[in-house]
């Protein structure tokens, strides 16, 4: 009788081990075969596929294994119905991985290259990818038999609580959202903080904001903070941004020369000067004006975005102060006139 037990369990998890050794093998082979097909394809859709279902295939490998592991065994109706219920909830359990896998990757990829309205961040990101795994974890628990009212009673009742003890949590949850929604900030873009801080929006999240200056160090602020703070977004309403340059000449320099050796200075800079425009034409306005020591100019001219002003200033002022060399222009430095009385006048 001990015999036939001992031979009735270990025959069918002999099977089971060599049917897993079997699937992950082919598994393995399948999958380098695929990478390999993927890598030669244009289309980004086929390796987005195989990393979605690369984790979710080792749960379906193994209910495989554990159905071949049934099929051969003579264990009693009872153990067959749970092993069967472990199947079905292993193999919803992998889909919903694979679903949410596949369709965040597809959010990210490709939503923003529509131009659809919704920023592709690690908060939509997550929200995307909970909301198919709460499905399928509802769809397990009716599996289970469990029903789903009371446990949405019991949830509210409790969420109360949590709501209350997770205030800052959910005022950041809830901030990232209205940032999403409302759009005045998006990831890529340029913006500067009330605070001082400035640099590229790298990701929101469901609590958090992260900018990466150009000293390249992260800035991290909650996300309340970021909507109730004064933002200056570089890049709305377009990335193109007016770049003026204050230029002071002497006394004795003509007007009308200075104004048109800087516009000539400013067009031939253009395709030369990385970020520079020539669309609109740069000009020049006297001001502010008559300064203490110096004619002040101002040259206004067009960049592609916030960072390129930093090279086209640096270029143009080197083009401009060359050319005033050549042409004799003086650029003053500031002098004043003191008199000095002495002390007999002021007893006069």
């Amino acid at each position: 009788m001990d015999v036939g037990i001992v031979h009735k369990m270990i025959t069918p998890l002999i099977i089971a081990l060599v049917s897993a050794a079997v699937l992950f093998a082919l598994r393995g082979i399948g999958f380098r075969i695929l990478h390999k097909w993927a890598a030669a394809t244009d289309t980004k859709i086929d390796d987005i596929i195989i990393k979605a279902v690369r984790t979710p295939s080792i749960y379906l490998c193994i209910a495989v294994v554990l159905y071949i592991g049934i099929a051969v065994s003579d264990l009693p109706e009872k153990y067959v119905l749970y092993i069967s219920k472990a199947i079905y909830i292993i193999v919803i359990f992998a889909m919903t991985i694979a679903a949410a896998n596949l369709a965040g990757k597809i959010f990210t990829s490709y939503i923003q290259k529509a131009n659809l309205p919704i920023p592709t961040t690690g908060l939509a990101y997550g929200i995307l990818k909970g909301t198919i795994l709460v499905l399928g974890f509802l769809i397990i628990l009716s599996l289970l038999g469990i029903s789903i009212t009371p446990l949405i009673t019991a949830l509210g009742v409790g969420g109360l609580a949590v709501a209350l003890a997770l205030q800052d949590t959910l005022a950041n949850l809830f901030a990232g959202i209205h940032i999403l929604i409302e759009k005045a900030v998006r990831v890529g873009d340029f913006i500067k903080l009330e605070s001082g801080q400035e640099g590229y929006v790298e990701d929101i999240t469901w609590r958090t904001t992260r900018i990466r200056m150009l000293p390249n160090n992260m800035v991290v602020i909650p996300n309340s903070k970021l909507s109730q703070s004064i933002v200056t977004n570089y890049y709305l309403p377009e990335k193109r941004m007016s770049l003026l340059i204050p230029i002071g000449v002497s006394y004795s320099s003509d007007p009308e020369k200075v104004e048109k050796i800087l516009i000539e200075e400013a067009k031939t800079a253009v395709g030369h000067v990385p970020g520079l425009l020539g669309d609109p034409e740069p000009f020049v306005r006297f001001i502010p004006g008559f300064g203490d020591s110096s004619l002040d100019f101002t040259l206004i001219c067009q960049v592609k975005e916030f960072v390129d002003q930093y090279p086209a200033q640096h270029e143009l002022r080197k083009r401009i102060f060359k050319r005033f060399k050549q042409e004799g222009i003086e650029i003053p430095f500031p002098h004043r006139t003191v008199y000095v009385r002495e002390e007999k006048d002021w007893r006069l």
